[in-house]
């Protein structure tokens, strides 16, 4: 089965080729909506079904991943910052505050076959001062993050602990991508 990546993120590609997955990426050209009154599940899941079905439509032979990631302060969605100064209030809003870390994705299968998930982790700031914040923005790119950072780049700077999947926090849950992919069909040795 022919397993395409609808995702130009370099962190999902990395986190796929590591758990051995034959794929291929074409980046979704879907528009994501950011309705924050969805809540946390539905809204990262509806992204991911939007960037799976934009690709699917173009190779129906194919199963196609659409994921999105967001982080979630009280019920608030962050996405990804705009600047280095959104970014520095992102991490202050943060800083010594439990969050959420949500991933939605979809696998849009052959024959028209669709799932959506999701994957939630809680991840836990240490305190931050602002010398820890511009010194963790000089280290990074934090303007491709949800929230404005990155748990595998530097996180031992602002991260105290996280409670769920570390590879949810960096853009994808492998293991139930890769279980999702097994019910439509895609054969264990492929893996």
């Amino acid at each position: 089965m022919r397993v395409i990546l609808a995702s130009g993120s370099p962190r999902r590609r990395e986190l796929l080729a590591a758990a051995g997955l034959d794929f291929e990426v074409i980046p979704s050209p879907a528009e994501e909506i950011h309705d924050g009154a969805l809540g946390m599940a539905a809204l990262c899941e509806e992204n991911a079904r939007l960037k799976a079905v934009a690709v699917a439509e173009k190779h129906p032979e194919a199963a196609v991943i659409g994921a999105d990631t967001l982080v979630f302060l009280e019920g608030e969605p962050l996405g990804k910052p705009k600047n280095l100064d959104e970014a520095a209030s992102m991490l202050r809003r943060l800083s010594g505050k439990r969050h959420q870390v949500c991933t939605g994705f979809c696998i849009a299968g052959p024959a028209e076959r669709l799932r959506t998930f999701h994957c939630v982790t809680d991840v836990f700031f240490k305190d931050l001062d602002n010398s820890t914040i511009d010194l963790y923005i000089a280290k990074t790119n934090p303007l491709d993050k949800a929230g404005g950072y990155g748990i595998q780049d530097h996180g031992e700077m602002i991260v105290s602990r996280i409670e769920g999947e570390f590879d949810n926090v960096m853009g994808l849950p492998v293991g139930a991508v890769i279980e999702a992919l097994q019910e439509i069909g895609l054969p264990k040795g492929a893996i």
